[in-house]
């Protein structure tokens, strides 16, 4: 008899727009593992109900984005120690007896894509982090691991960006600002980890953040441009990237974590970039 397939998702609002479903799909496919992989768009006041509902109904493991990655903190009983450094989950893994582990592998997967994928190299280089938030949280341990001269972090809320940066000085050279507070200097590379390309808004950049030896990354992913890469392009970034590739790649980290094997990421990467599902 066939076993039944597992249950996992990705919960966050909105939601319609993630390809993660499709990824799991394409890592099911190697290991020819049966599975249900779904979206589950859930308001931050129902968070608590819909994880707790979904696990008690057999789901095996959720994938967690905006705007839950820190909320869904109180619903968990054990964290990695990655997940603990970043104060933010994106993957949860049922255990024994009900008893939900926490995870983040968005940073893995960010320097994955960054250093294996595109070849880019962080050490020495000024590094300039937009947003503050959970999505940038689960970055900033990974990244000071790569020995960047400084990575400054910025975000409407000053006070918030000084918070985070304090909460990870002793990992590297990090400090934050608000935008308003940006030196002037240019940066190696700068990261959009605000939520902005969400709503099609672009975060309040001054133009000499940027030079011609600028690359641009945006967390945000999708069939066109967002308007963050398309203001780095119009100003003369060295290079610029959006998000499909850290995206399949905490994916596997992810799907590791569920299955205990890394699927390939080329040719899901390469199925992606040719022609968005």
């Amino acid at each position: 008899m066939t076993p039944a397939p597992e249950r996992y998702a990705v919960i966050g609002h909105p939601v319609a727009h993630s390809l993660s479903p499709w990824i799991h799909a394409q890592f099911a496919q190697q290991s020819s593992r049966p599975l249900i992989y779904s979206a589950l768009d859930v308001p931050s006041p129902e968070l608590a109900l819909r994880v707790r509902e979904f696990f008690a109904q057999g789901g095996c493991g959720l994938n967690v984005t905006v705007p839950h990655k820190q909320a869904v903190l109180q619903l968990i009983d054990t964290l990695s120690e990655r997940a603990r450094v970043a104060g933010a989950v994106n993957t949860i893994v049922r255990e024994t007896g009900q008893r939900l582990r926490g995870d983040n592998t968005d940073g893995v997967g960010f320097v994955r894509d960054l250093t294996l994928n595109l070849g880019l190299a962080v050490a020495g280089q000024r590094v300039l982090m937009l947003g503050a938030g959970g999505a940038a949280r689960g970055l900033l341990g990974p990244l000071l691991a790569l020995a960047p001269a400084e990575l400054h972090i910025v975000n409407r809320s000053p006070e918030r960006s000084r918070e985070l940066a304090r909460s990870f000085a002793s990992q590297g050279p990090v400090h934050g600002d608000g935008f308003e507070q940006l030196d002037g200097l240019d940066y190696g590379l700068i990261i959009n980890a605000t939520a902005a390309s969400l709503s099609d808004e672009l975060p309040a950049l001054p133009t000499g953040a940027l030079s011609p030896t600028t690359v641009c990354y945006d967390l945000a992913y999708g069939k066109a441009p967002t308007r963050f890469v398309q203001w780095a392009r119009e100003r003369g970034a060295r290079r610029t990237y959006m998000g499909e590739g850290m995206l399949v790649e905490q994916a596997a980290e992810s799907y590791l974590l569920w299955h205990g094997m890394r699927p390939d990421t080329a040719p899901v990467l390469a199925q992606l970039r040719r022609s968005e599902p």
